[in-house]
């Protein structure tokens, strides 16, 4: 398949800057797979359309405070820093601005007494330094550097000096109240440079609701990286190279899993990374025999795209995502390609807001 057979026209206004005010008061298209069906209702809502005994499964992942800025000692320019992840007790692997001019010695005053150097750099991108649709130079995944600090920061030096990494595509600097509304309500387990975006909608009042009506509910964790937010710039779909997450899946939701797979119970994904997981997981358990689904841990570069053989999902909730995405292949993979694309004419026409801070989808 081609990537442009998953372009679609977003009228710029449509694209959420800020949540809604009150978390959980977003608009929900239901899609119906059976009979293409779409209803539009709300989130708040969404225990009407689950049947009881369904397994929700939820990525309990915390979005560090990963956006950085130091200003370069030689030249005095300030320079932003994403830090992906910690790669030693001082040394982090970061996406950065301007990104040529970041060379090994270069180094950067980031305040309080913190200095950081570049010591290494990753791949670097074929599209590194072209401009995207965001208020700010792209930072892009596949270029990374390799920068120590001194003295070493952790993760409390970061909830202090440290800012919401929002997505380019939020025209906006991150605000005080970013600090909550782009964390889930279960956000515990800290990694992630997004937010996995569908958990941000549920209250715990939508979650007593759920409950009360027979849903069983399940963590999981997967840090989501930048590349979630990558476009796809390969022509075809068989070329592109997916960028690699880590996950980790408890006993518990292991067992749970299993469980709703012998009974025949539907296994609802809250989002694009809890599908991802699941569907990881099992394919390595795959590997080992057929005795189901384990706790553990891992990478994945898993694309799941049009022909994709599900294992485990049998309903999603997510938001709705950016044309020529792999999120967007993902959801297409699920319920099909025509049906999503009519199902986001549909959005577009009602006014539906899109992206990480907009209304969502579920896909029965």
């Amino acid at each position: 398949m081609k990537t442009d057979d998953f372009n679609f026209e977003l009228p710029p206004g449509l694209i959420a800057q800020y949540p809604p005010e009150r978390r959980g008061e977003s608009r929900l298209l239901v899609l119906d797979r059976a009979t293409d069906r779409i209803t539009h209702s709300r989130v708040g809502e969404i225990a009407s359309f689950i049947e009881p005994g369904t397994l929700m499964v939820m990525n309990d992942s915390r979005v560090r405070k990963a956006r950085v800025y130091g200003r370069a000692l030689d030249s005095g320019s300030k320079v932003e820093f994403l830090l992906l992840a910690r790669k030693g007790a001082d040394v982090w692997e970061a996406s950065c601005t301007k990104l040529r001019k970041q060379r090994e010695g270069r180094r950067y005053d980031f305040g309080e007494g913190v200095v950081g150097e570049i010591v290494g750099r990753g791949p670097v991108d074929e599209a590194e330094g072209q401009p995207d649709a965001g208020h700010r130079e792209p930072i892009l995944a596949e270029s990374t550097r390799s920068i120590r600090f001194s003295p070493p920061i952790d993760e409390a030096w970061l909830e202090a000096h440290g800012h919401i990494p929002l997505p380019p595509y939020i025209r906006r600097e991150d605000a005080p109240t970013d600090a909550e509304r782009y964390q889930t309500i279960f956000a515990r387990e800290v990694g992630s440079a997004a937010a996995p975006t569908a958990g941000l909608h549920f209250t715990d009042a939508i979650i007593d609701r759920l409950r009360e009506r027979g849903i069983e509910m399940a963590t999981l964790t997967l840090h989501v990286g930048l590349g979630t937010f990558l476009p796809v710039r390969a022509e075809n779909l068989d070329e592109h190279v997916m960028h690699e997450e880590w996950w980790s899946l408890s006993a518990e939701t292991a067992a749970a899993v299993n469980r709703a797979k012998t009974e025949g119970r539907p296994i609802l994904a809250i989002g694009t990374t809890s599908v991802r997981t699941l569907e990881s997981a099992w394919r390595q358990a795959d590997e080992t025999g057929p005795s189901g689904l384990r706790a553990g841990e891992g990478r994945t570069r898993i694309f799941i795209k049009p022909g994709y053989e599900w294992k485990l999902v049998d309903r999603l909730f997510t938001n709705f995502h950016t044309p020529r995405s792999t999120l967007l292949m993902l959801v297409a993979a699920f319920a099909g390609r025509d049906r999503i694309l009519s199902a986001y004419a549909s959005a577009i026409e009602e006014g539906y807001r899109f992206f990480s801070y907009g209304d969502a989808m579920l896909i029965r």
